[in-house]
């Protein structure tokens, strides 16, 4: 079932892309040059390993030596693992460097579900402990640590995380550690992921961490809108990220930038920047484009523009609380459509949990430079909510060219503001009063 919808939003994605094209007049803008492409002339299939695609075989034994062959052998310019047709259970398995794991088309690697034997990690040291749960987590299924110029790709595969045994345990409370993400990429740089199908995480999909230089584009991200903190694609204290050309129907956020967790994110001190977020499908019960609420080490220098959202619980949603401390500023996201969505507009400073009871109360975030322009919602519920901290107003929010329709009959209010300034221009329905004043029309300036 999963596939048949695949290619049925995959379709509905392709006609999303080439309309943004050609209102582009026909020059399609991308950030994905930041990583080239990798020829790799050293070519090596699973089945050379022993791998079986027959669905019950496991093939951790398989994956492990195939990639320590590459590790250890180091081809000059790096080597192809190719997985052919078939589906291949196995075990959680670490990457290596100069990688490229190439699924062919009907390829399937799919993770055990035999969570008792899972490998345990660290927390990250910017979260302190699990974000679910206090001490270690889960490795995620597919995992690099410290490693560069790594490739997944193919002929759209797929990656299969199982996650439904993950989600009862989370719904059942009886989770021991953090369930494991999809993808993981820590401490690593130049990695590409791109042409590939990724379904059922047990937690959140694709999540590089203390990254740089990374690419994401053309992959579709795909779990029940029900399933427990099924995050698309998580950028978290990483620089130099484009996601492009993609599709998410997730349990959770599309994206969602993070930067780590009260006073462990502010003691680390890695921020997020310069993260590129384009073209861009989805529909999510949560947020389509998020900013949060792990933002610690700071996030800057946002752009997210030409996406498309339906069916969702907020568009864009940006969301921090005291304690985070940190610092927000200089994020644009524009060119949206949204169709059947609660809140079009959410910038909140009273979200998100805590990782214990030593965060900071006086450790508050600073926020400035929000804007958001060429917005065009139907059918949304209430338009916005935009209420910063009232010993840290958030400041320099800029509303323009944003009309989000409602639906007929009752509705709450459509704006509500407080501990914020601003300004707005050609906003409907007309935005509260404090982003209309003619003497912060300022904030808007840098638009046009």
């Amino acid at each position: 079932m999963f596939r048949a919808l695949a290619s049925i939003l995959l379709c509905c994605f392709f006609l999303q892309t080439f309309f943004w094209f050609y209102i582009s007049n026909g020059n399609l803008i991308t950030c994905s040059g930041i990583v080239p492409m990798r020829f790799r002339n050293d070519k090596i299939s699973i089945t050379d390993f022993g791998g079986v695609g027959d669905g019950k075989t496991l093939n951790t034994k398989a994956f492990r030596e195939a990639i320590y062959r590459i590790q250890h052998l180091g081809r000059r310019g790096g080597t192809l693992l190719y997985v052919p047709p078939g589906v291949y259970l196995t075990d959680s398995f670490n990457l290596t460097s100069h990688l490229t794991l190439y699924l062919a088309r009907g390829a399937v690697i799919k993770a055990t579900q035999d969570t008792w034997n899972w490998p345990l990690i660290s927390p990250l040291p910017s979260y302190g402990r699990g974000r679910e749960r206090p001490g270690g987590r889960y490795m995620s299924f597919i995992h690099g640590d410290g490693l560069q110029d790594v490739v997944i790709t193919g002929e759209n595969g797929t990656i299969d995380g199982q996650g439904a045994i993950w989600w009862n345990m989370w719904r059942q409370g009886t989770l021991q550690f953090t369930r494991p993400n999809l993808v993981e990429f820590v401490n690593s740089r130049d990695i590409i992921i791109s042409n590939v199908i990724f379904q059922n995480s047990p937690f959140w999909n694709i999540h590089p961490v203390y990254c740089s230089d990374v690419v994401i584009q053309y992959v579709t991200i795909l779990a029940p809108s029900d399933s427990p903190n099924t995050d698309g694609i998580d950028p978290d204290s990483s620089s130099n990220v484009c996601i492009e050309d993609s599709f998410i129907s997730t349990g959770d956020d599309l994206v969602a930038v993070k930067s780590g967790w009260d006073e462990y994110g502010i003691a680390y001190g890695r921020p997020s920047s310069y993260i590129t977020i384009r073209r861009v499908t989805g529909t999510s019960p949560f947020a389509g484009i998020a900013v949060g609420s792990e933002t610690s080490g700071g996030v800057e220098n946002v752009l997210a523009e030409n996406i498309v959202l339906y069916n969702t619980g907020t568009g864009f949603n940006m969301k921090t609380n005291i304690g985070r401390g940190g610092f927000i500023k200089n994020i644009t996201v524009s060119e949206v459509f949204m169709e059947n969505v609660r809140t079009g507009i959410k910038i909140a400073g009273d979200t998100g949990d805590h990782p214990d009871n030593n965060f900071n109360p006086n450790a508050l975030p600073y926020v400035k430079g929000i804007t958001l322009k060429n917005i065009w919602g139907v059918k949304v519920q209430r338009a916005g909510l935009i209420q910063g901290l009232k010993n840290a107003p958030f400041t320099d929010i800029c509303l323009s060219k944003v009309n989000l329709h409602g639906i007929t009959g009752p509705r709450s209010p459509p704006w509500k503001c407080s501990d914020v300034s601003g300004a707005a221009i050609e906003v409907s329905p007309w935005p509260c009063t404090e982003l209309t004043s003619p003497q912060q029309s300022g904030s808007c300036d840098s638009q046009f």
